[in-house]
């Protein structure tokens, strides 16, 4: 099914769900919404497909899936094109050609296509000011948001606003929920059904949870946060004004970590050496922790490091949202495994929780105990 239709005899582009009904000669398929607005359509004010978030179809390459996520993540409000082509390893002119082939726009199109729906989101929902509104959706001036909703709307943001519903103000989407085709597989069905909605956890700041994991190899959680919290206070940077909160400085960055003399933290020279070797890593830009790189890539990076191997770079990919992330050494299980692609990393938070594996936190949880890892041992419970 495609993400949008559009009408050539009306040039308006409406949700699959829409309840206009055109004539099917007159319709044109599209794969993204920002694609139907390249071609030239708006989109339609009853069915609102600027309301439905854009996702790359599934059968498009996983460059090109990447390149769309970090573009909808905000990889391009202060980026150009060529700079979002080197972090995915290929030249602007190529990324082009390849949305253009798969997609039907450009990189930058699909982003000025993102802020205005999301703008348009805020008109909606919202009692901010435009300008306001201009300014959060990643606009650079109010003449820019203005240019973009006549391009896009074909209509200016004050009038956008005043055809917005009442029951849209400031109310919330309630989710979706999507089943997954392995309700009635022996292992994982059953923990599905228990346990609906869990997710694996993500995080705020990859690095530091890149490093929290190393700290955590060979010591229990007690251990672990305590060593982590004489790292912060060592080397992390002040922050005033939050003491009343408990918040006195920040993690440290990745350069200052990459020199630094670690000794006398609790750390065994082995885990120091592993710290330094992934700060050092991140900071000269050998291991992207922003999901520009493929999970195998990934993987492969993390694991050429002294101290480091697959289960703390299956660990981290998840963390990251990698959905095929695999942080589990069992044999028989990853086997097993294979029939649950691309899904592995919402399984295994399924197998932890239920089998007391508590080796990653889940939903809020913190792990009874930190993985052992000399290329490496998993923990069990």
């Amino acid at each position: 099914m495609p993400a949008v239709f559009a009408v050539v005899t009306t040039g308006i582009y409406c949700r699959p769900t829409c309840a206009a009904q055109p004539r099917p000669g007159n319709v044109r398929s599209f794969p993204l919404a920002a694609a139907a607005e390249a071609a030239g359509y708006r989109a339609c004010l009853r069915c609102r497909p600027y309301r439905a978030p854009q996702s790359v179809p599934w059968t498009s390459p996983e460059l090109v899936c990447r390149a769309v996520r970090l573009i909808l993540d905000g990889a391009l409000d202060a980026a150009t094109e060529a700079q979002l082509g080197h972090r995915l390893g290929v030249s602007a002119r190529h990324l082009r050609r390849l949305f253009m082939a798969h997609l039907g726009v450009t990189p930058d199109g699909l982003a000025r296509s993102a802020r205005t729906h999301f703008a348009r989101r805020l008109l909606d929902d919202t009692d901010l000011t435009i300008t306001e509104i201009a300014f959060a959706a990643g606009f650079g001036s109010l003449r820019q948001f203005n240019r973009a909703c006549q391009e896009v709307f074909r209509a200016p943001p004050h009038v956008l606003r005043a055809k917005r519903r009442k029951a849209d103000r400031l109310v919330a989407d309630g989710g979706l929920v999507l089943r997954l085709p392995f309700s009635g597989a022996p292992v994982i069905g059953p923990l599905l059904r228990a346990r609906p909605g869990v997710r694996p956890p993500g995080t705020f700041d990859p690095f530091e949870t890149g490093v929290r994991a190393i700290i955590g190899q060979r010591a229990t959680i007690a251990a672990a946060s305590a060593i982590t919290g004489r790292l912060v206070e060592r080397l992390g940077a002040p922050v005033p004004g939050l003491q009343h909160l408990g918040l006195t400085r920040t993690f440290p960055q990745p350069d200052t970590l990459a020199g630094a003399d670690l000794g006398g933290l609790g750390l065994s020279g082995a885990r120091q050496a592993a710290v330094r070797a992934f700060a050092q890593a991140v900071a000269e830009g050998a291991l992207p922790l922003d999901r520009s790189a493929s999970l195998d890539r990934l993987v492969a990076a993390i694991s050429e490091l002294d101290g480091l191997g697959p289960w703390t770079a299956h660990y981290l990919a998840l963390r990251l949202g990698e959905p095929d992330a695999w942080p589990i050494s069992d044999r028989d299980l990853t086997a097993l495994a294979d029939r649950w692609r691309p899904w592995r990393a919402l399984a295994a938070a399924h197998l932890w929780m239920a089998n007391g594996w508590q080796q990653v936190p889940v939903a809020g949880t913190e792990p009874t105990k930190e993985p052992t890892e000399d290329k490496e041992q998993p923990r069990h419970g």
